[in-house]
């Protein structure tokens, strides 16, 4: 079984005016200028998933400017022999809305019908930059294991907001604090327990594949201020640390402390000290071991988004990549300046080049354009 798309259609998104796109389900390969909205691309289908896609922007600014009418993308997806219309749009800053198979629908719905990853440049240096990224990082790989898990850290994030403007104002009734510290326990706990189901299933999966790219080690951080597993005694450590959470106007314990830790396990280096090459390395060994362990859980393997994938890669992996994609299965779309960084692809790949007119980028599907 397989999860592809066959058909994909922008309106008014970012610098693609109208692009009506269509794929037989081969890997991807975009190529074009810089600024010419490659990624783009990548990014409308990064919407297929719950969430503000890979670029993690507001509604209002994926709209195509200056007209700005609000923007839709609508997709033709197979998902395990199944076929569904998908279609998420929104209107100036109102919030996204998503359809599939023409009713309206959640967000977390589209999870359980389909799967994307992604790796993009901004994630290039997630070892050495802080925390939010790597957690950011683990959860979208834990949500691609358990949709539901995007609906415990909303939950999670909802309450503690509520929380600290209580701290800031120095509310100091228990009363106040007791509902929102049980809804922060209890979706902490399952944040917890998630996060470390998926670092186990990556571990997992890493360990099963020969593979030519480096194999991390894997951990949650241990520093002082995580709470433990249990959602009682998650609850019970929030109430002991309101006073020092008062003092510091936010909450200090909790899944929102929490670290991604990585070492080069042939090297027992550190990710954060290793060459930038070998941190490219590890990021694109997690996305494929993400892909095998998804492959079996869910039945097919998932649609991966690949951003300027080249980068930082010399052409043995770049190949080996390549290899390894195609012999998972999964419908990859890949961006890069020119054609010949896919050489080693072939007739693998189905090709797209993509140019930019004042403003309006235009796509070459198959020989014919879209505007």
């Amino acid at each position: 079984m397989s999860l592809h798309l066959t058909s994909l259609t922008l309106s008014h998104f970012r610098s693609h005016r109208r692009a009506v796109l269509d794929f037989d389900g081969r890997p991807v390969a975009i190529h074009g200028a810089n600024g010419a909205g490659k990624t783009n691309i990548l990014e409308a289908v990064s919407l297929l998933s719950p969430g503000r896609g890979l670029r993690r922007a507001a509604v209002a600014e994926m709209a195509r400017k200056p007209e700005a009418p609000g923007w839709k993308v609508r997709a033709d997806l197979t998902s395990l022999n199944q076929q569904h219309e998908v279609e998420t749009w929104a209107e100036g800053s109102q919030a996204r809305q998503v359809k599939i198979d023409g009713k309206a629908s959640t967000q977390v719905a589209l999870g359980r019908i389909a799967r994307v990853l992604w790796l993009v440049p901004s994630m290039d240096r997630l070892w050495i930059e802080g925390a939010e990224g790597r957690r950011r990082f683990l959860d979208r790989a834990t949500m691609s294991f358990e949709p539901a898990h995007a609906e415990a850290v909303l939950t999670h994030e909802k309450a503690m907001r509520e929380r600290n403007r209580l701290l800031k104002d120095m509310v100091r009734d228990a009363h106040w604090y007791d509902a929102l510290e049980a809804q922060m326990a209890i979706a902490g706990a399952e944040i917890q327990r998630r996060r470390t189901a998926a670092i186990a299933r990556l571990t997992e999966a890493q360990a099963a594949a020969e593979t030519a790219f480096p194999v991390a080690d894997l951990a949650l951080s241990q520093a002082e201020g995580d709470l433990p597993g249990d959602a009682e005694d998650q609850r019970a450590a929030l109430a002991e640390g309101r006073a020092r959470d008062m003092a510091a106007g936010r909450t200090l314990t909790g899944p929102h402390r929490t670290d991604l830790e990585a070492v080069f396990a042939a090297k027992g280096v550190p990710a954060r000290d290793c060459s930038t090459g070998e941190q490219k390395a590890l990021l694109v060994a997690l996305i494929l071991a993400n892909g095998r362990a998804l492959a079996q859980d869910f039945g097919a393997p998932p649609i991966l988004l690949l951003d300027e994938i080249a980068a930082h890669l010399d052409t043995a992996r770049r190949a080996a990549l390549y290899d390894e994609i195609c012999a998972l299965g999964a419908q990859a779309f890949m961006t890069g300046t020119g054609p010949e960084l896919f050489a080693e692809l072939g007739d693998r790949a189905q090709d797209l080049r993509v140019t930019e007119t004042d403003g309006t980028s235009h796509v070459a599907n198959g020989g014919t354009d879209a505007d």
